[in-house]
């Protein structure tokens, strides 16, 4: 997560950010989000696919079955560089992949692609 928030200053967003800690408690968010109307949807999810209590790709599903929020775009991030994985998380939805680079100059290249994704024309992200 610290580098996650690192990327993220780098370009200047200012995001409220809401951590969960496994895939189970994302799906609880999410349906805590479709009983309370009040809440707002969120505008990006960093989803890592090796989750612990349940893969994102389970998670990913669920999110895309969320009665408010189906919409919300999801950035996958992860240390996976299998076609496979890109492949079957495109299918699922995913508007974004991300694999995680060893290096840390390269992984704050991932606030470029948060902001691609939240540009107003949502500049089409990069699978």
């Amino acid at each position: 997560m610290f580098l996650i928030r690192d990327a993220l200053a780098a370009t200047q967003l200012n995001p409220d950010i809401h951590v969960v800690n496994d895939g189970e408690e994302a799906t609880r968010f999410f349906d805590r989000l479709d009983q309370d109307r009040s809440s707002p949807c969120p505008a990006l999810i960093i989803l890592d696919i090796n989750l612990p209590k349940k893969q994102g790709g389970d998670v990913l599903m669920h999110m895309r079955n969320s009665l408010r929020c189906p919409n919300a775009l999801i950035l996958v991030v992860t240390t996976s560089d299998s076609p496979h994985d890109r492949q079957q998380m495109k299918q699922l939805g995913a508007n974004g992949y991300f694999r995680k680079p060893s290096e840390y100059s390269a992984f704050l290249k991932l606030g470029d692609l948060v902001k691609e994704l939240l540009a107003p024309e949502q500049g089409r992200a990069r699978m």
